[in-house]
């Protein structure tokens, strides 16, 4: 799945004021009962992140004319990773983060799959033993189960997955 990557919000989520180009914006990830919600607030106005937070990073709000997005970075990503290992609901939007940066050769398979639908054609089925990951950056693994969305969720996680990986101008 390739996500349709998203701006951040128009306005500040605490005092609500429009972000304006170039103002510093702290993009936070808070688990509620929907699954992980952005919100982002102007650095001013930041006073701590929330009691149930994820990740956050720190960013600038983009100008008019910015081209291409810019993805969150690795290590927010990598925390984000951590965070969601053991939260049975939300192994659909980790698998496919495990994805993406498997993708941006942050993390890489340990171990060849031994299923035969898992050589070219990509993961490993439903079902199948989790996806052992290595972090050369963080001299680690990842155990990540495969949690493909049901069809039925697919677009609200790939919408929450985007919302996740964006973050702007890098600050």
């Amino acid at each position: 799945m390739e996500p349709k990557i998203h701006r951040p919000q128009a306005q500040c989520s605490r005092t609500g004021q429009p972000f304006q180009p170039g103002d510093a914006i702290i993009s936070t990830l808070v688990r509620s009962p929907e699954g992980l919600v952005r919100t982002d607030t102007l650095a001013t106005a930041w006073s701590g992140a929330a009691e149930k937070s994820v990740a956050r990073w720190r960013s600038t709000y983009p100008k008019p004319d910015a081209t291409g997005a810019v993805l969150a970075p690795n290590e927010v990503l990598l925390d984000i990773i951590e965070q969601l290992e053991g939260h049975q609901p939300e192994a659909p939007l980790r698998y496919l983060l495990a994805l993406q940066l498997v993708r941006r050769r942050v993390l890489r398979f340990v171990d060849q799959p031994t299923h035969a639908s898992a050589t070219s054609e990509g993961p490993p089925p439903t079902g199948a033993e989790p996806l052992r990951l290595a972090c050369r950056k963080r001299d680690c693994e990842y155990l990540v189960q495969v949690a493909p969305p049901e069809p039925a969720a697919a677009a609200a996680v790939e919408a929450r997955l985007a919302a996740l990986l964006w973050s702007g101008d890098a600050a």
